[in-house]
């Protein structure tokens, strides 16, 4: 390189004779030095050119990636993109300074690279075709026949076939043998790494008392199992509803979505726990406007315990009467003499207590026996009262008695 002239006639000193690299020399080298991708690695990359069989992209190296026109077509046979867009691809192999990419759509491009894209663990489209013995089979790369294990289509057990068949999922290839005529796939393998990744970012945000939203995945007698997304906890039975349950899958179903209370968060054994009443409006905050003191509802005995029935109102209002106020004037060893679980009844409320959510009731005709006992023997008492302020006259002694009776025998 030439030293460079001024005006003047005097010359500047090369950047060699200076120490120092040029801008294009340390550019150069910066890009001599840049990481190799590996095979399978992800990236995002912009498309720079769509020709009539590739896509051109660009992975910030010096060299263009190119992946097949065919992997980015949609249904109807339409390239999905666009120059400038950003996808996601695979990287698979680096031939004559050209490197290939797939992208995890797979389709006819990637029949080619089966064997590359198993030993790279790259994910592959594929389509459900029917369920054969032990699992289904499945159609990758356009043509090619896998076979996916029942164990390995979901991360639960597969209860319906016919949920997954007719289905496009993604698969990664788990054994590859006689050159692609034996290829095993799993489903279930890529919904566990989404899980861990969706699991760590959960551990950074979600805590005890937040609302999240969910999907029940399953039902059972003591509880649903809810998914909201990253990880699955059950809502105990006792936190379906404000009442009581009776029938929990009459209260929900497989695949509703809910909203949920987180409850208690067990990261380490994977034991993770949700309320569903807790974001459902708590009814006893109105009881007091609906349930006054002094008026009558028809309630439902809902159990019977030693000290007295407790009688449901509305779900997840409930009031206790007092074994005192069942007998009716007579004393009863247990509510069961009177009464009997799921018996519907009026009842009188008799207080009110919101703080510590109590209901004080007692049986509309029994307090009305009472009340008129009561008022019997206010009146009794009157009668006595009043009778005896002017006492009778004595009949005398019996002495006297026997004199008046001897003089009327004369």
């Amino acid at each position: 390189m030439q030293d460079k002239k001024f005006e003047n006639g005097e010359t500047s000193p090369t950047d060699s004779d200076s120490g120092m690299e040029s801008f294009a020399d340390l550019l150069e080298k910066n890009l001599g030095e840049e990481k190799p991708l590996e095979p399978g690695q992800k990236v995002e990359a912009e498309i720079v050119r769509i020709a009539k069989d590739w896509v051109f992209i660009d992975v910030g190296g010096k060299s263009e990636g190119s992946l097949a026109v065919s992997e980015l077509l949609d249904k109807d046979g339409n390239i999905s993109i666009k120059e400038g867009d950003v996808i996601e691809a695979y990287f698979l192999s680096s031939r004559k300074n050209e490197m290939l990419f797939t992208s995890k759509m797979g389709g006819l491009a990637a029949q080619a690279h089966l064997e590359d894209i198993f030993h790279n663990r790259i994910p592959v489209e594929g389509y459900v075709e029917k369920e054969i013995k032990g699992g289904f089979q499945v159609t990758i790369a356009g043509s090619t026949r896998a076979f996916c294990p029942f164990s390995q289509m979901d991360t639960r057990r597969v209860e319906k076939s016919d949920d997954y068949i007719g289905e496009k999922f993604l698969f990664r290839i788990s054994e590859y043998k006689e050159k692609g005529r034996n290829i095993i796939v799993s489903r279930r393998v890529l919904l566990e790494e989404e899980r861990r990744l969706k699991k760590e970012e959960l551990r950074k945000v979600i805590k005890p008392g937040d609302v999240v939203s969910g999907t029940i995945t399953s039902v059972r007698d003591f509880g649903a199992f809810v998914d909201i997304g990253g990880i699955e906890g059950l809502i105990p039975v006792s936190e379906i509803g404000w009442g009581r349950v009776e029938d929990i899958h009459g209260a929900v179903h497989a695949g509703q979505e809910v909203k949920v209370t987180v409850m208690n968060l067990d990261w380490e054994n994977d034991k993770f726990s949700f309320s569903l009443k807790e974001s459902l409006p708590d009814p006893f905050d109105a009881a007091s406007g609906k349930y006054p003191e002094g008026t009558t509802h028809a309630g439902t005995v809902a159990r019977l315990t030693n000290f007295g029935a407790f009688v449901t109102l509305e779900p997840g209002v409930d009031g206790l009467v007092h074994i005192s106020k069942l007998g009716g004037g007579r004393k009863i060893n247990h509510p069961r003499e009177v009464l009997e679980t799921g018996q519907v009844i009026d009842v009188r409320v008799e207080s009110i207590d919101l703080e510590n959510r109590r209901i004080s009731l007692a049986l509309e005709g029994v307090a009305r026996e009472e009340t008129d006992e009561k008022k019997a023997e206010k009146e009794y008492g009157n009668y006595i009262k009043q009778s005896t302020t002017e006492p009778p006259k004595s009949m005398g002694t019996l002495g006297d008695l026997l004199k008046a009776k001897l003089d009327s025998n004369k």
